[in-house]
């Protein structure tokens, strides 16, 4: 039986940029494409709809999210941002936003589940920050509390950039422990406490990478035994990557996508992943190593 257990929207890649903007925007509908191609019939998708500005306000400072969406953030804040202000990136974001919520509620009806874009993790309560709106990781913590029998969540974060945003939003939150494994030398620069941080040297390889992961895993589902994990994927570890400057291969990002998900299913609990950052110029080439999440969840054949 085919599992609903993946999430897409258009709207995902449909933000006009200025020329050269660094964001590959393009990224999210190549993802959908190349699975389409690969055999994943279009039935394994659901349609998100966008998060309710209510629903925000109930964790987010409500100055901030009122600015951001009519347009009033000044003008320091959004370039920290690093987005020009549109409705249309205001729609975008609410949906994508929205997209790793049902994401999360898919994980706890099939086991795991797959959001086509999301990992907004440098977003906090009152500020946007590294392409980051709104966290999305932290809202779908709180969509998988809501629910009987989970009581704690476990953020694993493997962009190469530290979780800051969402090791801040979590800080006094008991029921959501943040696991950062990042570039110690790479944004932001200022760093926040996660309940678990793993710091990388620049120039890591596969072998000693996936040994941190490996440790960092271990002892974060040993330790705070959680009900439900949510995943970033990122790939911006690759050593093609513009901004990661770590030189991890596509069969290394494979093999991490694979371990964390082994390791959920071995203790039987439910996934939510979102495929992260991820920053090649080449957008083929960057759709073919986010490709490795889907082969390490079983959508795609590990050719």
């Amino acid at each position: 039986m085919l599992l609903d257990n993946l999430t897409f929207h258009p709207i995902y890649s449909q933000l006009s940029l200025p020329v050269k903007h660094r964001f590959p925007i393009e990224k999210y509908q190549g993802i959908y494409d190349a699975l389409i191609a690969r055999g994943v019939q279009p039935d394994r998708f659901v349609t998100p709809e966008p998060i309710s500005v209510e629903y925000l306000k109930r964790f987010y400072d409500h100055a901030y999210v009122d600015a951001l969406i009519s347009g009033q953030l000044d003008y320091q804040a959004m370039r920290r941002i690093g987005f020009p202000w549109s409705e249309q990136l205001i729609i975008r974001s609410l949906t994508a936003v929205g997209g790793t919520m049902l994401t999360a509620k898919q994980a706890l009806k099939h086991g795991v589940a797959l959001n086509l874009t999301g990992g907004y993790h440098h977003a906090g309560a009152d500020y946007g920050s590294g392409f980051c709106l709104f966290n999305d990781l932290y809202l779908a913590a709180q969509t998988m509390l809501e629910e009987p029998g989970i009581d704690r969540i476990l953020i694993i974060d493997l962009d190469v950039h530290q979780g800051d945003g969402t090791a801040l939003l979590a800080q006094q939150d008991e029921q959501i422990i943040t696991l950062s494994v990042h570039g110690e030398k790479n944004f932001p620069h200022r760093k926040q406490q996660s309940d678990m941080d793993f710091p990388l040297p620049k120039g890591i390889g596969d072998s000693d990478y996936l040994n941190v992961v490996d440790e960092a895993l271990s002892l974060a589902l040993r330790t705070y035994t959680p009900d439900a994990v949510i995943y970033d994927a990122g790939v911006d570890i690759h050593e093609h990557d513009d901004l990661g400057h770590l030189n991890i291969t596509t069969q290394g990002v494979l093999l991490r996508d694979k371990m964390v998900l082994s390791a959920c299913r071995q203790r039987t609990l439910p996934v939510a992943c979102v495929i992260g950052g991820g920053y090649q110029r080449d957008i083929a080439a960057l759709v073919a190593v986010h490709l490795q999440l889907f082969r390490a969840a079983g959508v795609l054949d590990t050719d």
